[in-house]
């Protein structure tokens, strides 16, 4: 979709965006051979869309776009650059899609290890699509990683959202969420980090990411392995557009560079290859939240900031 960004003038700054699609560009900007499952519009909007993966080295498995409209989303921020969203979402591109085609798609890519989805593409109303997808990409022993990213103010029926998207947890090997995300699923416990805890341990998850904006985030191992890591010096933040995209992003890139070419993925970690993965997750966060939109780093920029921040 596009993001129609309320600046400080009342004007609305368009920017290419998206939860899947802004991971998508994380990833290839990073040097992770991806490829992009849904379809693109063919209008403008949409073919800046293509240009856009084009310019991440990502592929689009839907290479033939459809005559449907792109997603529009409009971001207001608060006074510390949180985006809250209202969205345009019926009869549009990305939702021209089937279980059958993200399934033969798939297929058609013999080096896939790891599947992602989550946010929008959650909603109900879209279940027949995206959960046998999951559960056929799980049986064939792909990595599953499920970003939860609600979006309530897009839904009519909360409660379904809400039942959907715990169905997409329960196939997922990597959880990411954040704190707010864990109080719009209702998740039991007295803080942040004791609801992840009862994630982990109510789903078939190895690991659950949870992401506490200033406050860091935290990895949790299903072995009871447990890190965290925040940035010591707090950043200039323009906005959080996109953030949570680059930090899965990063953590994707991290662990697939940690596995010898022969390894499973779901295979448990130490505790400092879970310090590192988090902190290459970080460092990417971080370098978006200083720019506006969704702005992924490339590896050598991440690498950077972890250098500079003393993790690398």
């Amino acid at each position: 979709m596009f993001d129609l960004i309320e600046e400080a003038d009342g004007r609305l700054q368009p920017c290419a965006g998206g939860a899947v699609y802004n991971l998508t560009r994380a990833l290839g900007l990073q040097g992770v051979g991806t490829a992009y499952l849904n379809p693109l519009s063919s209008d403008l909007l949409g073919r800046r869309l293509a240009q856009g993966l084009q310019d991440a080295a990502v592929q689009q498995a839907q290479a033939t776009p459809v005559r449907t409209p792109t997603a529009l989303a409009v971001a207001t921020l608060d006074a510390q650059g949180k985006a809250s969203y209202s969205f345009y979402r019926d009869g549009v591109a990305d939702r021209q899609v089937s279980a059958e085609q993200l399934q033969a798609a798939c297929a058609a890519l013999p080096a896939l290890q790891v599947v992602a989805t989550g946010c929008l593409a959650l909603v109900a109303e879209d279940a027949a699509i995206y959960q046998p997808w999951l559960a056929a990409q799980r049986a064939a022993g792909r990595m599953v990683v499920v970003d939860a990213n609600l979006r309530l103010s897009a839904v009519d029926d909360a409660p379904a959202y809400r039942a959907n998207v715990m169905a997409a947890l329960a196939q997922a090997h990597l959880i990411k969420v954040s704190d707010d995300d864990l109080e719009a699923l209702h998740t039991p416990g007295t803080d942040a980090l004791a609801r992840a805890r009862h994630l982990l341990q109510h789903t078939q998850a190895q690991w659950v990411a949870l992401t506490l904006g200033a406050d860091g985030a935290w990895l949790l191992q299903r072995d009871c392995v447990e890190v965290h890591a925040r940035e010591a010096v707090p950043l200039k933040v323009v906005d959080t557009v996109g953030a949570g995209d680059c930090f899965l992003a990063g953590l994707i890139t991290a662990w697939l560079a940690g596995s010898a070419p022969t390894d499973s993925l779901i295979h448990l970690r130490t505790e400092q290859d879970l310090h590192n993965v988090l902190h290459h997750a970080l460092a990417s966060a971080s370098y978006c939240v200083e720019r506006a939109g969704c702005t992924p780093p490339t590896h050598e920029a991440v690498r950077q900031r972890m250098a500079a921040a003393g993790w690398a």
